[in-house]
């Protein structure tokens, strides 16, 4: 894979994990009152999504190094 590929394929997944994260912490605030253990769970999965996040950022910055 090229590396434009593979950043494109990056940028993709960046772009789905945010909406994820994005939903995710959309449907804890419309959950109203619900099993607390539940809340946090999801809560946890977004925090998960929104580091996993991070680290592709990470690896698009480097990717876009090796375009220079």
């Amino acid at each position: 894979m090229s590396t434009q590929e593979e950043l494109r394929q990056v940028e993709e997944d960046l772009a789905r994990l945010r909406a994820e994260a994005a939903e995710l912490r959309d449907q804890v605030g419309d959950l109203g009152p619900t099993d607390a253990t539940e809340r946090a769970m999801m809560i946890n999965l977004a925090d998960e999504q929104e580091e996993r996040v991070a680290e592709l950022e990470s690896w698009r910055d480097e990717l876009l190094k090796r375009l220079e």
